[in-house]
Parts: structure tokens; sequence; C-alpha cells
């Protein structure tokens, strides 16, 4: 065996799974691999092993794992399947797809031995699926750093050597895989919640809180690497603190985290409408550095509906919620995302949504036609929709939320936004975000200006308004918040 070993990971699915890659990145680097970016395709530069981090979430999510696993290998390379699709289905995916070695969560901490493995020709013995919230305790406050149970994107930071100067260290368990002034901060992992339509839990486990001076210090390491912004993400964040004893545990950290030197923005990703507190909305619209930026998984806006779904709240809940927010914020940020013939959505029920949307006036939407997921209990309720009803019924939402969002959007022409910038476009000007939109989801600001760096907030003007995406100006004596 060579003694340069290069790996290459793509990854695949949401901001969390992005973070449980720059773990394994870390500790791949920590053992002296080394690190080869992939291609334009998503396939490994020439790297003795791919690590494809799957998706498992949805059916189409599934086919796109199963895509860049075979696409992975064409080059020669070895793959490996990582990640929520391979921790669901493990030794039924290995059977079906030869072309890749299956691993599962636990075998993260050990990752650099099972890829020396797969260099030697030694397979990999898959695991069993298992309910992964069956490992941990029921009551959260029992649950403890000391089990046994591997938890992506919570690895610990290392303490320092005897004898090292604290200048450098701690070991940050993690390797930061792309650059720019944004990094997603995992806070917590799994739910506790459960949704009739979700796998999710099955295979993430139970909810677990990282200790908050962990956040901080990765927080910290993160500003030191350039980064501007906090992208705070988890299943459930405002369950973040309850296995701590603390359910306030969320309210007191997002203070120290923009309190950290260099970062000027703090977003929270997927929060629960039920589980929202006067004392958090408190401080997500008043807190410096935390921007009025709500994610909420509202779903569905038909109680009855929402029940069947084994959620709470319906459309006047949901509207006094979002009524609250802007009372306080009138610019805040709200986006949330929406599923569309569940089994037993009548018209009153559909219509109960399309109310909902038009009197809410979301910055942006998602919406999601509904379709069954192994091992829910939505797949196994009665009154299922046909697929060209569901079909039918998405594509007027869709119609009807892109109308929605390009009017708010032109109501924010006039007015004044903080833009993060991201990116140089030469012919235009600059690319970033306001503080109501979130990375990859909620549209872009184009900053006509000159002399601009990326990683400076700088205020501009809302000249015009393309969809869901701004066109802003400023002055060349704009307030500006440096990079570094």
């Amino acid at each position: 065996m060579s003694s340069r070993r290069t790996v290459s990971l793509v990854t695949l699915g949401c901001a969390r799974n992005e973070v449980d890659s720059e773990e394994l990145a870390g500790r791949l680097a920590a053992e002296g691999w080394d690190l080869v970016q992939t291609d334009t395709a998503g396939e490994g530069a020439g790297a003795d092993v791919v690590i494809v981090n799957t998706c498992g979430f949805i059916d189409a999510a599934k086919q796109d794992s199963i895509d860049a696993l075979l696409a992975a290998g064409e080059d020669g390379a070895k793959v490996v399947a990582a990640g929520c699709m391979a921790e669901r289905y493990g030794s039924e995916l290995a059977e079906s797809l030869p072309e890749a070695q299956v691993i599962g969560f636990d075998d993260y901490a050990e990752i650099g031995q099972r890829l020396d493995d797969v260099l030697a020709g030694k397979p990999i013995a898959p695991h069993d699926p298992r309910d992964r919230r069956t490992l941990l305790p029921i009551s959260p406050v029992e649950r403890s750093e000391t089990h046994d149970v591997h938890v992506p994107g919570h690895a610990a930071f290392e303490p320092l050597p005897e004898g090292v100067a604290p200048a450098s260290g701690p070991r940050v368990p993690r390797r930061r895989l792309t650059g720019g002034p944004v990094a997603n901060l995992k806070i917590a992992s799994g739910c506790d919640r459960r949704c009739s339509f979700c796998a999710i839990p099955s295979f993430r486990g139970a909810h677990i809180s990282r200790r908050p001076d962990d956040l901080v210090r990765e927080a910290q390491w993160l500003a030191e690497q350039g980064v501007r912004e906090l992208f705070l993400v988890s299943e459930n964040s405002t369950s973040y603190g309850k296995d701590l004893g603390d359910l306030r545990c969320l309210e007191k950290l997002l203070p120290r985290l923009a309190g950290v030197p260099g970062i000027e923005r703090v977003r929270v990703s997927y929060l629960q409408p039920a589980e929202m507190r006067p004392s958090l909305i408190d401080v997500l619209t008043t807190t410096p550095g935390v921007v009025p930026y709500f994610d909420l998984s509202f779903q569905h806006a038909s109680g009855p509906l929402l029940r069947r779904m084994r959620r709470f709240g319906d459309r006047e809940r949901f509207l006094e919620l979002v009524h609250t927010v802007r009372e306080r914020v009138p610019e805040a940020g709200v986006r949330s995302n929406f599923i569309v013939g569940f089994p037993g959505e009548s018209e009153d029920d559909f219509a109960e949504l399309t109310a909902f949307l038009e009197q809410a006036q979301l910055d942006a939407i998602g919406i999601f036609g509904y379709s069954d997921e192994e091992g829910t209990e939505a797949a196994g309720l009665d009154g299922k929709l046909a697929a060209d009803e569901i079909a039918a019924r998405v594509d007027h939402l869709n119609r009807l939320a892109e109308e929605l969002m390009a009017q708010r959007s032109q109501e924010r022409v006039g007015s004044t936004v903080d833009v993060l910038i991201e990116d140089e476009t030469p012919e235009d000007g600059y690319e970033g975000r306001a503080a109501h939109q979130a990375p990859e989801t909620d549209g872009t600001t184009l900053v006509r200006a000159e002399g601009l760096r990326v990683g400076e907030i700088v205020r501009a003007t809302v000249v015009d308004a393309v969809g869901v995406d701004l066109v802003a100006e400023c002055s060349a004596d704009a307030d500006i918040t440096g990079a570094r």
C-alpha cells in the first residue's frame, strides 16, 4: 500500500450532512490521509477512496445517492457509502450495491481504520439497520456524553497534550471542505418528535444537544478561518438544551455565539412552531448579531390534517406567530416548507393551506408532494390521494408560492438591507445575502458597487427584485463591516 493515501468526500443532502463530512475530513486528516477535492461532476479527482455521504430522506434523494455512488467508482477509486442512506439500510444497501462498501455512523470514530481496510481489500461487514432512538434513554435528561453511541458532528474537542502551547490548540475535530464567509454549526442531532410522515428519527436517533462551551470554541475556530456568519443546524433547534436540563439553553447560547470576535451574523434553522416560546422570539428579534430569521416547520395549515401528521397548530395559530414576529421586526425573514397530498387531505384542508399562504406573506416557501416512506405511520394510513391529484396540487401551490414570494420581495424595494458579500460577479457587481436570506434556499442579493471584498457586510438600498432575488446599490461611503 502506498504511504500516501488520498480520499475525496462527496456530500449530498442537507447542511447537517455537510458538517458530518467535515468531521470525517478532520478525522482523516489527523490520521494522515490527504484530502482531494471532487470535480464538478462530484467524482473524486484521482483519489484512492471516495466517500459518498448519502441522503436517505425521500425517494429522489435516495436515487441521487445511488447515482453518486455509481459515478464515484468510474475512475477506479474504491467507494464507501456513508451518511443517512447507508445508516438507514446498512446490509440491504450493501447487498444491492456491491460496487460500494457500506459504513454506519458508529464507524465514523474509526474512519481511518475503515478506509485502510478498504484499500487493503478487506471487506467491511455492513451493519443491520436498527432504530437508533432505542440506543439512548427515553428521558432526555438521562442522556449523557458518556454513551457509546456515535453521533455524527458531535466529536469532542481534544485536550492539548502536556507541554503544548495553548496557541496551537485545542485540536478541532473538523476540517472545512469549502471556503467562504459562511459555515454551518451543528448544535444538536436527532429528534424526539413523532411526526407520522418522517423516518429521520429512526436513523438519526433521539435528540442530543452539544455542549455550549464546545459550540463557542468551534465558533471561535470558524471565525479564525474567516467565517463571518454561523448557520446553526439540527433536526430541531427549538429543543436544544432540553437534554442538558435547560429549556432556555438556546436563548443563552445565541448571545455567546454572536459575541465571538469576527462573527458578524448568527442564524438559526429548523424551528418547530409548537416549541416557539416568547423568550426565544425575544432573543431572535433583539440580540445584536443574531439575525431575525425564522425557519418555521409548519408542514401544513389545516388543524385536522396536522393532527394526522402528529403535529400541532392550525392556520390561526400560525398566522398569530408570524404576526408576532413581524410586529417586532417588520423586515424579519420567515420561511417554511409544506407537504401537499398527505393521506386524507381534503379539498377543505387544501383550501386552508392555500389561505394561509396568501395571508402569511412568507419570504420563502418550499412545496413538496407527499410520498410514502417505509417505516412511517403515514405509509399505513388510509385516504391516499392519486399521484396525479398530488402533482396537480403541488403545481398549483408552486405557482402561487412563486407569485407570493415575488410580491414579498417587491415590498422590500426601497428598503435598506445589510448584505454579506459572498462572491464577485465582475459583469454586474457582488453577490451576497441580506439578513432574511439563508444560504442556498432563500435567494440572493446582487450589490452594484465597486471595491468590495468577500466577507464584508455592506449596507445597501434595494432598487429591484427578481423573484426572491434582490438588486441593491450602495454609495462609496456606505456603512461596511470589514473582512479580514
